[in-house]
């Protein structure tokens, strides 16, 4: 087994979202991902998806895109990120699923050993700026979440990978530690791999090794919409 990630698909839910306003890189942009994927990924492997999924603003406008993903190869899994509105409730989300797509939602999941945890994140503070209430009080909310996921990973632990998604970058480009990775790293976390990221913001991710952990951004544009190998 194989762990492969790659985030951001930004599918169009049922709406006319042709996603190269962006840049012309981005034209017809699922076929090129679905091609790449094909090309690499086989029915044993494990693809990460952390989060922007779908355009779709409801849960039945985003069944179309759900069911796409889930007829590409491999055992799919994927969290919210913070343009999926479509997302309701966890139950809700995974009545719909199709066979090879599974969700994560501050929880955890075994896979041949391998345990996979996820929750979305938020915005990390910048130095010497006070976030207003709401940003504070969702960032604390993600920070428990987060660890509430690691909880139940290690419920799960076989002394394998424990990898963790997140939608938002838990490290940015500076290297400074931030409380997201103070929570990754009091559990023996393998690897992150996190979206958000685009365009002139590919810049400020991390991508590396930050305190014995492996980080990736794997948004789509990213990675030139080719999944990325995370693990073997």
């Amino acid at each position: 087994m194989a762990i492969y990630a790659i985030g951001d698909l930004h599918l169009p839910g049922h709406e006319e979202k042709p996603m190269n306003v962006f840049g012309e890189q981005w034209d017809r942009h699922f076929e090129l991902i679905s091609s790449e994927w094909r090309q690499r990924i086989t029915s044993s492997d494990v693809v990460l998806i952390p989060g922007d999924i779908s355009w779709a603003m409801q849960l039945k406008d985003a069944r179309d895109d759900l069911d796409a993903i889930a007829a590409l190869p491999g055992q799919k899994l994927m969290i919210r990120g913070n343009h999926d509105y479509w997302w309701s409730s966890i139950g809700k989300v995974r009545e719909i699923l199709k066979p090879g797509l599974g969700a994560l939602q501050n929880d955890a999941v075994v896979i041949d050993g391998n345990v996979f945890c996820g929750t979305r994140g938020w915005m990390i503070p910048a130095a010497q700026q006070t976030p207003n209430e709401q940003d504070e009080k969702i960032f604390r909310r993600e920070l428990l979440r987060l660890d509430m996921s690691l909880k139940q990973g290690m419920a799960l632990y076989q002394n394998q990978a424990l990898v963790v998604m997140t939608h938002y970058p838990p490290l940015l480009a500076d290297g400074m530690t931030t409380a997201f990775t103070e929570i990754l790293e009091k559990y023996p976390v393998t690897n992150v791999v996190y979206g958000h990221l685009h365009g002139a913001g590919i810049k400020i991710g991390f991508n590396g090794s930050y305190h014995g952990i492996d980080y990736q951004l794997v948004s789509c544009d990213a990675l030139g919409f080719c999944p990325m190998l995370i693990r073997k």
